[in-house]
Formats: C-alpha cells, sequence, structure tokens
C-alpha cells in the first residue's frame, strides 16, 4: 500500500511539475516571480459604473488665470481633477501639477476634459501670478483653470466641500499645508472614486505618486467613455 501512495505522490509532483515549472521559470527570467491578480488589484481597470459616487462638488465662484469668472457650472458635462495648490509651494505642488499636465497630455484629443485648479494662497497668488506659472508648467488646456479668489471661501471648499485639508502654517517649509491628492469629477458633478482590494473607496486618488496617476487615468478614461 506504501509503495502505491509513493508512486501516487509521485505522479502528482510530475503533473506539478510539468504544468508549472515553466511558468515559473519564466517568471525568474523577468522578474515577475511574485506578480499576481492580487499583487495588481489596485491598477485593475475600472468601468465608469463601477465606480463609486461620494457626492457632489459644492457650488464654487472664482476668478482664472485669465481674468474670468468660473463656476462649477462651467464644468458642467466634462470629466473633470480637482487639486488645491500654491505656486511658491517647495514640496509636493511641482509633483502634482508635472502629474496634473501629464493628465492633460495624455487627454489632449478630449474637448471634454478639464482641470480646475485652487491655490491656498489667493493673497500671493494673483491671476497674473497663477498664468505665469501655468505659463511655465505647460498649461494648453482651455479647460484648464488656476483659480483664486476669497480665501475663507477657498478654505471651506477644501476643508468643507471636498474634506482635503489645507491650512496655514508658518512653521512649515512654503508656509501652507495641503493634500497631495487629486478628486475626480464625472459630467454630472458627481466625486467619483474607484474601490480598493477590500471593496471601500479610496475616495481620492495620490497625485505624487505614478500609481495614484496611472489609477486616476484609467479612471478618467472610463468616465470619458460613459455619456
Amino acid at each position: 500500500m506504501k509503495n502505491k501512495s509513493y508512486i501516487l505522490i509521485g505522479f502528482v509532483i510530475l503533473v506539478f511539475g510539468i504544468i508549472f515549472i515553466p511558468e515559473i521559470v519564466n517568471r525568474i527570467k523577468t522578474g515577475t516571480v511574485v506578480d499576481g491578480d492580487r499583487h495588481s488589484v489596485g491598477m485593475k481597470k475600472a468601468n465608469a459604473e463601477d465606480l463609486l459616487t461620494m457626492g457632489k462638488v459644492p457650488s464654487f465662484k472664482f476668478i482664472d488665470q485669465h481674468k474670468d469668472t468660473i463656476t462649477n457650472e462651467d464644468y458642467k458635462g466634462k470629466v473633470y481633477v480637482v487639486e488645491f495648490f500654491f505656486t511658491t509651494c517647495p514640496s509636493i505642488c511641482p509633483i502634482m501639477n508635472a502629474n496634473m499636465v501629464k493628465l492633460q497630455n495624455k487627454f489632449k484629443n478630449q474637448e471634454d476634459f478639464a482641470i480646475a485648479s485652487f491655490t491656498i494662497n489667493p493673497e500671493s497668488d494673483t491671476p497674473e501670478v497663477l498664468k505665469e506659472y501655468a505659463d511655465r508648467y505647460g498649461v494648453t488646456n482651455p479647460n484648464w483653470h488656476m483659480m483664486t479668489g476669497d480665501m475663507t471661501k477657498i478654505y471651506a471648499l477644501s476643508n468643507t466641500g471636498f474634506n482635503l485639508f489645507a491650512g496655514q502654517d508658518e512653521s512649515v517649509n512654503g508656509g501652507f499645508e495641503h493634500s497631495g491628492l487629486f478628486a475626480l469629477i464625472d459630467r454630472k458633478g458627481n466625486i467619483r472614486s474607484r474601490a480598493d482590494e477590500f471593496g471601500n473607496p479610496i475616495v481620492y486618488y495620490d497625485g505624487t505618486t505614478d500609481e495614484g496617476v496611472k489609477m486616476i487615468e484609467q479612471d478618467i478614461e472610463a468616465l470619458l467613455k460613459s455619456k
């Protein structure tokens, strides 16, 4: 009996080797040994209907880099990304806006793609300053509005409207604190989000990392396809 068991075990091992060893060897050669569905779940492409709705964008009204009055109604019917930044930010803002330019260029042929950037230092970031900043970063999308206005209203939009922290702090480099997150908005003015591997909404996308930018890029594409 024992001999038969050993023969059966040996047969199973042989079959396992025939089926799986070539794949294991290939993964070792290509450096993808740890790749798999669980590893890549955060980067899984979503359809528009898979994206969760987190709430409505609050009403806003500010002045952009061209001295035009811009409201949330100007974004109606467009898929757009929201960020809070300031032009003299010495840390994450340059990364965020370099990544935002990548999104702009990725969807340059999409007339219904837009970006809304709100400065959290409106006293210094005048329309003229914002225009110079936009030119320096290569902003070409006519639907990318860098907005300034009343500080109280901007902070209310950030901290209460979007629940994205922004504040003044003289002890930090640059004098202001804020998140590096991007918000994704659909054509109807809803804040949208993909879910993580546990089914929980990520809510916002990390605008400072390649992974976060890739995820929001995929989800922008999904929303643009959805009319």
